[in-house]
């Protein structure tokens, strides 16, 4: 297969194909988060076919002081959220204290609507002592996935495994110490884009999320 090759149908393709690959394994208890909006439909398929729970992680990034858009660090959804600070950047530009705290509260305020968009009262499964697997639906640079890998840390899981259909190897290389284990069905090279790899990669909604959120009764 070469990296113009089509590899999935759709996300729930993807969502299936991934969960027979995890399924040849007996996980203890694992809890599935799925990165939204476009890692649930794949989480989705994943969590029914382990018979597991599943949660959304959200992660939002901290801008720094006048670039919003130039991240120094991420906030970390869960029952315990964490600060992710890119220290090296951080080191450079000096945001003072007060602007990272301000700038965190707003971003957990920013998480506490969409969680609550999307799972109305439904609070964060405490990942404690669990085999968390965290989904997506493809990694192109990383950095969410990063920072994501790095929150989940911070709360004390058993073991912390990400997986997903398709990642160039040079992301998975530069993840492999921020987890236990990776799973990925397809890593082409040279890679391009997410989405040149399904047949269909139209946007997941909101409404989509939220009625797959709704079907799990774990």
């Amino acid at each position: 297969m070469d990296g113009r090759a089509i590899a999935f149908e759709n996300r729930q393709d993807a969502g299936r194909k991934l969960a027979r690959k995890l399924s040849e394994r007996d996980f203890d208890d694992p809890l599935i988060l799925a990165l939204p909006r476009g890692g649930v439909p794949v989480a989705f398929e994943v969590a029914k076919a382990l018979g597991a729970q599943m949660d959304l992680l959200f992660v939002k990034k901290i801008g720094a002081p006048g670039w919003p858009e130039y991240g120094i660090g991420a906030v970390v959804d869960g029952a315990s959220p964490q600060i992710v600070l890119t220290e090296e950047i951080v080191r450079q530009i000096r945001p003072s204290p007060d602007y990272i705290e301000a700038e965190t509260q707003r971003q957990l305020r920013e998480i506490a609507r969409r969680r609550s968009a999307y799972l109305g009262d439904r609070q964060p499964i405490d990942i404690a002592g669990r085999t968390v697997i965290i989904v997506d639906d493809g990694i192109a640079t990383g950095g969410t996935v990063k920072a994501a890998l790095k929150g989940v840390r911070k709360n004390k899981p058993r073991k912390t495994i990400l997986a997903v259909p398709v990642a160039p190897p040079s992301a998975l290389e530069e993840l492999r110490g921020e987890c236990d284990e990776i799973v990925c069905l397809y890593t082409p090279s040279p890679f391009g884009a997410v989405g040149s790899f399904y047949r269909d990669f139209d946007q997941t909604s909101d409404s989509d999320v939220i009625s797959l959120m709704a079907q799990l009764d774990f």
